[in-house]
């Protein structure tokens, strides 16, 4: 009885081959958990917080602009509500834009394919 190997002499090479791509991307794997190792809850709720202040703090500042627009040219309309909605609006993009930003990079971390080794090991 021949086995699979004599009947096809490139199956051992590509098992080979498949079993070093399954060793780099198990080590790509382990590399990033390393990094990110010191990431905890605390990192999660900074996280939180920079979204926050990315959207608290235009908001503010265009309300501020209202209240003194308001303060010094009294009209019809609030100056200090318009430039409220205005800002939290501005936060918001910015906040999705951002997070947009960390998604694309850490989707495209997990895809990149591991660096292989070029050198021949056999």
């Amino acid at each position: 009885m021949t086995d699979e190997k004599d009947k096809n002499p490139r199956s051992g090479q590509q098992s080979r081959d498949d079993l070093r791509r399954l060793l780099a991307a198990k080590q790509a794997r382990k590399l990033r958990a390393m990094e990110h190792r010191g990431h905890s809850a605390w990192f999660g709720l900074g996280m939180f917080g920079l979204v926050g202040w990315s959207v608290a703090i235009p908001a503010v500042a265009l309300t501020a602009l209202g209240v003194w627009i308001d303060a010094r040219h009294a009209g019809p309309y609030s100056w200090t509500l318009m430039l409220l909605v205005i800002g939290v609006g501005l936060g918001c993009v910015n906040a999705w834009i951002w997070i947009s930003r960390e998604r694309r990079d850490i989707e495209t971390e997990r895809r990149e394919p591991p660096q292989e080794d070029t050198h021949d090991h056999d």
